[in-house]
């Protein structure tokens, strides 16, 4: 049996690494899997993709679309026309997205339309109920299209049940990128700006912000690092910056000694910072997952989450957009009064491993 495996972006990769691994130890044992690694080149320069295939062991694409940047429409397009190319030349029995980037709602379309092949969704289930987000789009148009759903928590199986889907369609199997979370943490590694900066265990928040509702708008992105600064205490706010936020930050005029911009760091890196930082401030939904299990403080610039779980379970406490917001809750975090969070069902680094055994036993 062959499935298509596909990844675009960084999250992708975190997501498929450890499906690998478990489809390799299939084949060890002589079951009949294989796959093909399909990089639609969503994500194409070696920060955010090459080394991420090197740090957690990902084998080189067997195909790559190269399908590049540009807007969600053209690359939305560029990835359909590539993919349909390849999908024509050889039918795999199965494509298996992840996450919900472009590459994942344009794959699942193709697959579809080339004569149904049958599509499987990992992280199925999830919503933000924010449409102004392209990535709730992906989930929602996905899903009205997947035939066998793999899910990360009870919330997403309700979702996906009031959407009317059927029971022996839903299989909730945990979070897959903790597996990753948890196969690499030995290997987290020092970045230089450790060294640099001088930073002390517990002692340094981490800063992460790329939605555009924070960083697109310029006065804006000031009011809400100038509060972080404000109320910060004075310890160092590590912020791994992507080049286009970096620009912004330039024009407007932020100088502080306890803001350090860095570039980017790898997986291994920048989850070392993490681990040993006092806290994260951040609007990813993706590390809100990594500092629940992690057991880290995080603090979310948003006003939905696609992962409430990392909120009634975890660490996360999500407060909006209003830099307003981030007083109050800074003094609880110096205060000591952060809640204690808990790791949510199955998210145990054996969600590949179970996913791997449904293919096997109940879909092929």
């Amino acid at each position: 049996m062959l499935i298509d495996i596909i990844a675009g972006a960084r999250p992708n990769f975190m997501k498929i690494a450890p499906i690998i691994e478990s489809i390799q130890q299939a084949q060890k044992k002589n079951f009949d899997i294989r796959y093909r690694l399909v990089h639609t080149g969503q994500h194409y320069d070696k920060n955010m993709s090459g080394n991420f295939f090197e740090e957690l062991g990902i084998p080189e694409p067997d195909i790559n679309l190269e399908a590049g940047g540009g807007t969600q429409a053209e690359q939305t397009a560029a990835i359909m026309i590539r993919y349909e190319k390849v999908l024509m030349e050889n039918r795999p029995n199965l494509v298996l997205v992840v996450g919900d980037v472009t590459s994942t709602m344009a794959c699942a379309i193709t697959a579809k339309k080339m004569n149904n092949i049958k599509v499987v969704h990992v992280e199925a289930g999830i919503r933000s109920g924010d449409l102004n987000m392209p990535e709730e789009i992906n989930r929602m148009v996905t899903d009205c299209i997947t035939d066998y759903f793999f899910t990360t928590s009870a919330t997403a199986n309700e979702n996906l049940k009031k959407a009317g889907i059927e029971d022996e369609r839903i299989f909730f199997v945990g979070n897959t990128m903790i597996d990753t979370l948890y196969r690499q943490m030995p290997k987290f590694k020092q970045p230089e700006i450790w060294r640099s900066v001088s930073l002390e265990e517990k002692n340094y928040l981490v800063l992460t912000l790329h939605r555009p509702a924070n960083v697109d708008d310029a006065e804006n992105l000031k009011l809400l690092i100038e509060t972080i600064i404000e109320n910060s205490r004075n310890i160092p706010i590590i912020f791994p910056v992507h080049p286009r936020t970096n620009k912004l930050l330039q024009q407007i005029g932020i100088n502080t000694k306890n803001l350090c911009l860095t570039a980017p760091l790898s997986y291994l890196e920048f989850n070392y910072l993490v681990k040993h930082s006092k806290a994260v401030i951040t609007d990813s939904g993706g590390i809100t997952e990594e500092t629940t299990v992690m057991n880290i403080p995080c603090i979310t610039l948003r006003n939905s989450t696609e992962r409430p779980e990392t909120c009634t379970i975890g660490t996360n406490e999500l407060i909006g957009t209003n830099a307003a917001a981030i007083k109050p809750v800074l003094a609880k975090l110096f205060e000591g009064k952060w809640k204690q969070g808990k790791i949510p069902p199955l998210w145990d680094g054996k969600t590949s491993e179970r996913i791997v055994d449904i293919l096997l036993n109940k879909i092929f």
